[in-house]
């Protein structure tokens, strides 16, 4: 393996462990998908080199570098060989500058077998906006459509297991796009991961010429879907989801009221965001009966008397759509949809990748201008 690779040659690689060498603030801004974060310096440390370099000059921060980075490399050494054993190791910073090159250069000489990504994650953000730059993604989309309830998200994930091209955007957001959007879920990702990892998931279903989503606004909480998607959103298939009154009441219950307090806490303060909608007598009811457990009614008025007015889709089929499927028995339901979905004449024809052009490094005066600095 040769000690420097483009970022096109590393996404295509199998068997890859990413380790990024950045500070753990700049991982949590965003990191290629999956990496490992093994900073060689600390927040505090890199901020340290900046003010030095910005004070003193380049040599001055290069020795401070060295002297900051000498006594970690045992444990790197320790960490990235227990990697090695399994993976292709390939190590990344912020532009491939001297924190990859010194990083790499050391480890090769202790005889691991490491490459650096050449232009590092800044050559991978340009990799992913060049995929999403475009006008929609290449893709043909399948869109699930329906109301709350019908199952849209769960048979996403049947769909997937069913090794299906799948985009699950609420998935991925860790957002269900609604005032209840966030109830017993994490920390959402920020907005370079959530383009990441939809790129991560349009790529591995290049080859199927199709993908299968949700429907969904141009916002989920706090992040953006790229048009590009949702452009192809908009001129995909569409296919219905339908389902009964009590079956809608009874999954979002499940999905909504584990039985933890903290989902039932949350559950109150999202209700009580819908005053203006339903006036502060109503939600006062519902945060009563909240309380009591009385989640049947709670749901069940909040389908009918606002999400489903909302949403406005059929409750049952409907000629409007290109497919309508009954979600009673949401194992009936993706078979029958997997079944129209291999029969659409896109499927297994292969879409135009993307991301590629000027993604690996950048000008050469950009990068030049930071190959000995450790920032």
């Amino acid at each position: 393996m040769t000690d420097e690779v483009t970022i096109i040659d590393a996404l295509q690689m199998k068997d890859v462990c990413f380790v990024d060498l950045r500070s753990e603030g700049e991982y949590a801004e965003g990191c290629i998908p999956g990496a490992v974060n093994i900073p060689l310096f600390t927040n505090q440390e890199r901020a340290r080199i900046g003010t030095v370099y910005k004070t003193v000059g380049p040599e001055a921060a290069k020795r401070l570098g060295l002297e900051l980075a000498s006594p970690k490399l045992p444990e790197f050494f320790n960490q990235i060989g227990e990697l090695v054993k399994d993976k292709k190791v390939l190590l990344y910073c912020w532009r491939g500058g001297m924190r990859s090159k010194y990083t790499t250069s050391i480890l090769n000489t202790l005889g691991l077998p490491v490459s650096r990504i050449q232009g590092g994650y800044k050559a991978y953000r340009r990799f992913v906006h060049r995929y999403l730059e475009r006008e929609r993604i290449p893709h043909k989309v399948i869109v699930l459509h329906g109301l709350t309830g019908t199952g849209k998200t769960l048979l996403l994930h049947k769909l997937n297991r069913q090794f299906l091209p799948v985009l699950d955007l609420e998935t991925i957001a860790q957002h269900r796009g609604s005032a209840f959007g966030k109830i017993g879920l994490p920390a959402s990702p920020s907005q370079k991961d959530f383009e990441a990892q939809i790129v991560q998931r349009l790529m591995a279903s290049e080859k199927q010429g199709v993908i299968i989503t949700e429907c969904e606004s141009r916002r989920l909480g706090k992040l953006i879907v790229p048009p590009a998607v949702f452009n192809a959103m908009n001129g995909g298939y569409r296919v219905l989801l339908y389902a009964s009154l009590p079956v809608r009441v009874k999954r979002i219950i499940e999905e909504y009221t584990d039985g933890s307090a903290e989902n039932i806490q949350q559950l109150q303060y999202s209700t009580g965001l819908l005053k203006k909608s339903l006036g502060l007598k109503v939600v006062n009811d519902l945060s009563q009966k909240i309380a009591a457990k009385r989640f049947d009614e709670v749901i069940s008025y909040l389908l009918t008397h606002y999400y489903d007015p909302l949403y406005n889709y059929p409750d049952g089929p409907s000629q409007d759509y290109d497919l309508s499927v009954n979600c009673d028995d949401l194992d009936r339901a993706a078979i029958e949809l997997a079944q129209w979905v291999t029969t659409r004449p896109e499927y297994r024809v292969p879409v135009e990748s993307g991301g590629e052009s000027y993604a690996d490094r950048g000008s050469f005066e950009e990068c030049e201008d930071q190959e000995g600095v450790f920032i």
